[in-house]
């Protein structure tokens, strides 16, 4: 898997749309904690984990919900996920091989 990949396409969809960075986070929590095969290199994870905590109160996404502050000071991922977390990851891996 192209980690280097992934975290560039995560950098530019994100750099593009400050919103984006609620799914991402979502999807690179379940592919560490869940799957125990990471999508994302911890200080890059880190890294949007204080973006979307600078950017918290302009942040709009359905799935937002999902997070909390809390967790995002912590850098980590307490909670349930999104039932299309899976497909969309598999999609992500598909692609960057």
């Amino acid at each position: 898997m192209d980690i280097r990949g992934i975290e560039k396409a995560c950098s530019d969809i994100c750099d593009d749309n400050i919103n984006m960075l609620v799914p991402w986070y979502i999807m690179a929590a379940y592919a560490y904690y869940e799957q125990d095969n990471p999508i994302l290199e911890d200080v890059f994870f880190d890294r949007m984990a204080r973006r979307l905590l600078e950017n918290w109160g302009s942040i709009e996404h359905f799935h937002k919900d999902y997070l909390n502050t809390d967790m995002l000071k912590a850098g980590t991922y307490i909670g349930e996920y999104p039932s299309r977390v899976k497909g969309a990851l598999d999609e992500i891996r598909s692609t960057y091989r």
